[in-house]
């Protein structure tokens, strides 16, 4: 995976969609959020002081990539929810958090979009060491569910993590179309995951299987480097 998140909306994509991997940084950023409506949310001044930005700086990552953080969590609160959000937000935190009376809409970030604003901003050095962060917990993420071992050492390449992950969505739509288009029972995934592999390498995926000595539960697509993934996946498209 390329190492700037901030040069590819799809890698930056990939990453928040790990649902894992997110739950895990969450853990090691640690940031003192408010707990409105079962999520922690994270008020515009919390990320720019967390980023050392003003919050000038947040405003126009906002302006300029407002479709992708709303897609991610980014929301602006008005009305109801407006009031029971200060409401909660004073029971958490008392006189450390002061609204203006006259505020009538408030944006606010859950964990995921903060997430997204530090792969936006390349002015903050903070940013950039937590982007580093994020890529280690992904790729260890991914290394805990695979076993870490030699079999592996494709995933050193940098290309590897927004492939294999592109890779399992177009796999998701290959069996979702085959579930829903084909009539042959279960047995129908084998047969063309095994058409696809014969295509492609001139064996099936029990033969590769054996080759790596894999076990039952090891995905074969994770043995591959990511020129082959994205054949792959092209593949399946």
């Amino acid at each position: 995976m390329t190492k700037d998140l901030t040069n590819t909306t799809v890698s930056r994509q990939n990453v928040l969609n790990n649902s894992l991997a997110v739950a895990e940084i969450q853990k090691v950023v640690g940031l003192k959020g408010v707990l409105f409506e079962n999520e922690y949310k994270f008020l515009l001044r919390q990320v720019a002081d967390f980023f050392r930005v003003t919050e000038r700086t947040i405003k126009g990552s906002i302006a300029k990539n407002k479709e992708e953080l709303t897609k991610n969590g980014y929301e602006v609160l008005t009305g109801n929810r407006l009031i029971d959000f200060k409401l909660v937000s004073s029971k958490s935190f008392g006189s450390e958090i002061d609204f203006t009376t006259k505020t009538t809409v408030l944006g606010i970030f859950n964990f995921r979009a903060f997430l997204n604003i530090a792969m936006l901003l390349t002015d903050s050095e903070k940013a950039r060491g937590l982007r580093g962060v994020i890529l280690d917990i992904v790729i260890d993420t991914i290394n805990k569910r695979t076993g870490g071992s030699t079999k592996y050492i494709n995933q050193r390449d940098e290309d590897y993590l927004v492939n294999m992950l592109r890779g399992e969505d177009y796999r998701k739509e290959f069996t979702d179309a085959l579930r829903d288009y084909v009539d042959m029972g279960n047995f129908k995934y084998m047969v063309y995951t095994d058409k696809v592999y014969k295509s492609i390498f001139k064996e099936n995926a029990t033969e590769y299987r054996r080759i790596l000595k894999l076990e039952k539960d090891e995905n074969v697509r994770h043995t591959m480097y990511s020129e082959v993934l994205d054949i792959i996946s092209s593949y399946l498209n």
